[in-house]
């Protein structure tokens, strides 16, 4: 008894210890000293026994305020503090303070698992390494922390990962950084993630699992990714594609938090410890001749952060030595009064000087913007600007040009340097007579410049570069025309000196004397001319005619026997039509001849042209060229795309551009070339085009507005097919097109509802002649089509844009304004209402027994149906709807659940129905009908109640069970809805409501007792599958 009363008298000392520290921290090194002091004067076993006791109301309470997190921290820092004085019973009471959490641990009440965690997570993270623990006890904390990792608690999850992190580091629990990096992707709690990825060490192994945490979803965990990678991972230790990797993002994330530490890991990481401050010397850990665009975002970064400034005596000036100083790394090839300048150099003055003049330019306008004080700042920065901006450039246009064609010389080594030095022009003035004359022969021996290449061993010549661009190189020929039009301001100058260059390069050419390299330089500057040019009204009356370079040029270098002459020729017929007013006959029958003939390099060029010329100048106009002058009511007339064999044509034949197109998009043998890009083929290009022209449909009239329910399931069976699933540009395509093209008009959203039967026909196994396979092929093609109806799903219920959008009645049904679809009749074609009429339909028009294939794909579709929504304004189309509602149900009797939700749907239906006791005339009905285009034949006469949901099979043999199920059963058959004949509009004939209600009665009052029994059997052992299970055996029966 007195044992008792002294440990009562001791737990209440522990207990008001711990209740003072919960006020503040300051008093927590008084408190140890206290509680120290009852260990040393109790026995260990007694005052663990009094600290447990007082310790158990901390589990019970869950709310983590700031005063239990204090008491927490307290308990956890006089646990894992070891007292010189008296170790042994500190180690003693820590060995058995963890056990009590381990119990604690695996408790059922989730509160005490957390606290236990929470405590053994802080102990650990404070307890010194000399700590006296034995192997055994740690081997049972870390496998019951590795059991919490996996809690069904987040926070609980959270703890266990911080408990286990200081354990990640040591080579004998490898486990646990396995554990680690394989609940990372799986976990759903984005602070679970962050404390996994802040626990991470640093390996090769866990830095691509934290770089992959750089794209994750919350800020969170993006901002530790960041930290991690700052503090635990030097630059060194980064490959180069890892560090542009890290770089890209950070600096390109939409939050700002995570921009913020992406800079922080840049400046006081990367740039002052590795680099000493020399950003210089960072963009050489970072390859900027491949990462190039990396490297002009770290620099502008760096720029606007302030931390790069111009030192005095730094310029471009240095590299322009006086001719009689040596020229240090001077090959012989290049002029010795030039320094040549690594790549890294040229990108950092190149950035400088454009950001120099940038913020001059902005200054400038502030300082007009504004006045007095103010205005003298911002005039002053601009002057301090610009002054540095003119120390940094060249002093003359001829040393600029000497330094441009020192590296020029200098070899394919300094081509990066040479085009960053090209960019520079921009910034220099040309205003003067002398300098225009100096840079107009240096542009005139930049384009006379032959396209680079190498001999191989045959002695074939094998050109270097893209071989379409001036250079080989798209960016090389945009700086050079970027250089031109700088250096030729004037209107129609450009023009008339890049045809001067054209004419002398094409004589040779001309006079069929030319090898396949002449012809492609020639064809490069071309371009370079149809490109940048405004108009044919520049060219005109110059050194050659636009008529001469297409006949004598264009068109035979398209027919010319090398490949690559072919490719680059066919890209500028496609440009020297979008300068034309109208698509001439010969231009247009080469582009389809080659679309059609042509192996996959050239198809894909002239694919491109095709599109962009029936994108420009209107698909009739094109068409128009060929000599087909169609009638607009011939046009408006076609519901289809008219076949095309493409075995057959040569492209010149009567066939339509769009329909050659389209046609293009169902070869699947166009072939794969090494030569193209492995993101480029023919079907993204017309995928692309197609996108883009449904887009802006407005635009073309001439395209019959029957057409676009086509092109429209076409792109979404394309994007869903397994064909494309390696065409990442047509997938992030067709996916932007998705999110914007339903919110543009209300016209598309009646094209939608077209289209969705259409497309769940195309793609779903089984039926409409598609084929099937093995069950995973079936499986995987169900899939699929579920997919793309709930995609049409969203896209149909997306808000419109701007003045085009939904408003919300007091039921919370949405309403279109009465100005969509051009009409108030047409509102029903544009709405959620006409497209679950259109499902409906396609449900009811099914036998009434169905195979397989059909079931899945009748339940797909209702589980569309029940998700669409009806506005009070339709209110003849929520009467035929609860009509076909019978109908649909009936069809998918088997399925109790789905029964359920059609069930819901009639009794919202219900609801919104202004006057659900009158009928609904046949004539609404077949106006409803006509104005969707379905052929659907109803006879209204009855009831539009939704019949009562049929109850599950009993299982038992009962022979009085079955006695009443079969009476019910003919009772029902007698009034029920007639069956749907296949193929045949069939005629539903309901019983009225006040029979209804009165079988109904009849059946609750006397066959109570044995429907409930049923029910309670049939909840058990039901014989509705889930749609998985039903998919399962679908595949199995086929």
């Amino acid at each position: 008894m007195a044992d008792t009363e002294e440990e009562k008298l001791l737990m209440q000392k522990i207990a008001r210890v711990m209740d003072e520290t919960r006020s503040s921290n300051a008093t927590h090194i008084r408190k140890l000293k206290e509680l120290s002091t009852l260990r040393s004067s109790s026995s260990p076993l007694q005052f663990f026994s009094a600290f447990s006791k007082a310790l158990i109301p901390l589990f019970n309470f869950q709310r983590r305020t700031a005063s239990v997190e204090r008491t927490v921290r307290f308990v956890a820092v006089f646990a894992s503090t070891r007292d010189p004085n008296n170790a042994s019973d500190c180690d003693t009471f820590l060995e058995e303070f963890l056990r009590f959490l381990l119990v604690a641990a695996v408790a059922v009440n989730k509160t005490a698992r957390f606290r236990s965690c929470q405590i053994i997570s802080e102990i650990i993270m404070r307890l010194a390494d000399d700590a006296e623990v034995s192997n055994e006890l740690w081997d049972e904390v870390i496998e019951c922390m590795k059991l919490r990792v996996g809690d069904k608690v987040p926070v609980i999850r959270t703890f266990a990962v911080r408990a286990l992190s200081r354990f990640a580091n040591d080579s004998e629990n490898s486990d646990i950084l396995e554990l680690f990096l394989q609940a990372l992707p799986s976990e759903q709690n984005a602070e679970v993630r962050k404390t996994i990825v802040l626990s991470l060490p640093p390996s090769n192994a866990t830095s691509a699992a934290i770089i992959d945490c750089t794209l994750d979803v919350s800020e969170l965990v993006r901002k530790a990714a960041y930290c991690v990678l700052a503090s635990k991972f030097p630059l060194q230790s980064l490959s180069i594609k890892l560090r542009t990797i890290i770089l890209q993002r950070g600096l390109a994330d939409r939050s700002a938090a995570v921009t913020k530490e992406c800079l922080k890991l840049l400046k006081d990481e990367w740039l002052l410890k590795c680099c000493n401050g020399d950003p210089v010397e960072l963009l050489k850990y970072l390859d900027v001749e491949t990462y190039e665009l990396v490297g002009v975002s770290v620099m502008g970064a760096l720029l606007k952060a302030g931390l790069v400034r111009v030192q005095d005596g730094q310029s471009l000036r240095q590299f322009i030595v006086s001719t009689h100083d040596t020229t240090e790394g001077d090959t012989g090839h290049g002029n010795p009064s030039i320094q040549l300048m690594e790549a890294e150099v040229a990108l950092y003055w190149r950035t400088v000087c454009r950001h120099l003049q940038i913020e001059a330019r902005e200054k400038g306008s502030d300082a007009a913007a504004t006045m007095g004080t103010e205005a003298a700042v911002y005039a002053a920065e601009a002057t301090d600007n610009n002054d540095i901006l003119e120390r940094v450039l060249p002093a003359t246009v001829s040393d600029y040009v000497e330094l441009v064609e020192a590296h020029l010389v200098a070899g394919p080594n300094h081509r990066f340097a040479s085009r960053q030095l090209l960019l520079l022009g921009a910034m220099l003035d040309f205003s003067d007579a002398t300098n225009r004359k100096v840079a107009s022969a240096f542009l005139q021996e930049l384009l006379h410049r032959p396209l680079e290449h190498e001999v191989d061993e045959s002695g074939n010549m094998v050109l270097i570069g893209d071989g379409i661009n001036l250079g080989g190189d798209r960016d090389w020929a945009d700086a050079v025309s970027g250089l031109a039009r700088k250096v030729h301001a004037a209107a129609g100058e450009f023009e008339e000196v890049v045809v001067g260059v054209v004419e002398e390069l094409a004589r040779p050419c001309r006079e069929r004397t030319a090898d396949f390299m002449q012809w492609m330089h020639c064809l490069a500057v071309t371009g370079l001319l149809l490109e940048n040019a405004k108009s044919f009204h520049w060219v005109q009356g110059k050194a050659i005619e636009p008529a001469e370079l297409l006949h004598s040029l264009l068109l035979p270098g398209a027919k010319h026997v090398h490949l690559d002459v072919q490719r680059v020729a066919i890209r500028c017929l496609g440009l020297f039509g979008l300068l034309e007013r109208k698509p001439s006959e010969e231009l247009i029958k080469q582009l389809r001849f080659s679309f059609v003939k042509s192996p996959p390099p050239i198809s894909i060029v002239a694919c491109k042209a095709l599109v962009d010329l029936g994108m420009w100048h209107g698909p009739h106009e094109v068409d128009r060229a060929m000599g087909r002058e169609l009638s607009s009511q011939f046009r408006d007339d076609k519901m289809a795309f008219s076949p095309v064999n493409f075995c057959e044509t040569d492209g010149n034949l009567n066939i339509e551009l769009l329909d050659l197109l389209y046609a293009g998009i169902d070869i699947n043998d166009w072939g794969k070339s090494v030569d193209t890009d492995e993101n480029e083929s023919v079907q993204s290009v017309l995928g692309e085009g197609f996108a883009k022209i449904l887009l802006l449909s407005e635009h073309y009239p001439s395209i019959p507005a029957s057409l676009h329910p086509l092109l429209l399931a076409k792109l979404i069976s394309l994007y869903f097919s397994n064909d494309t699933k390696d065409m990442q540009r047509l997938k992030q395509c067709l996916s932007v097109f998705f999110e914007h093209y339903p919110s543009l008009s209300a016209n598309h959203k009646k094209c939608l509802s077209k289209a969705f039967i259409p497309v769940m026909r195309s793609m779903w196994p089984g039926i409409n002649g598609n084929p099937g396979g093995s069950p995973a092929i079936v499986s995987n093609m169900r899939k699929r089509a579920v997919q793309a109806s709930r995609i049409m799903l969203q896209m149909m219920q997306a808000p419109l844009y701007g003045k085009e959008t939904e408003t919300e009645d007091e039921n919370g049904s949405r309403e279109f304004p009465e100005t969509m679809c051009g009409s108030v009749q047409s509102l029903l074609e544009c709405g959620e209402e006409g497209l679950a009429i259109r499902i409906a339909t396609e449900v009811a028009s099914f036998h009434t027994k169905k195979s397989p294939a059909e079931k899945s794909y009748v339940s797909a579709l209702c589980r569309i149906l029940v998700l669409l929504h009806f506005r009070l304004s339709e209110q003849e189309a929520i009467k035929l709807m609860r009509m076909l509602l019978n109908r649909v149900a009936d069809s998918v009797a088997a399925e109790k659940e789905l029964v359920k939700e059609l069930k819901r749907m009639a009794e919202r239906l219900t609801a919104v129905d202004r006057h659900p006791d009158q009928e609904l005339l046949q004539d609404q009905a077949n106006l409803i009908l006509g104005r969707l285009e379905l052929d659907l034949n109803l006879n209204l006469d009855g009831s539009m109640a939704m019949p009562s949901t049929p109850g599950p099979h009993s299982t038992r043999p009962t022979r009085s069970r079955r006695r009443v199920r079969h009476e019910e059963t003919s009772s029902d058959e007698e009034i029920s809805p007639t069956s749907v004949v296949p193929n045949i509009p069939g005629t539903l004939s309901t019983r009225s409501q006040r029979a209804s209600k009165t079988a109904a009665l009849t059946k609750m009052t006397t066959n109570r007792a044995i429907r409930i029994n049923e029910d309670d059997e049939g909840e058990e052992g039901s014989e509705v599958t889930s749609q998985e299970d039903s998919d399962e055996s679908d595949q199995c029966t086929e």
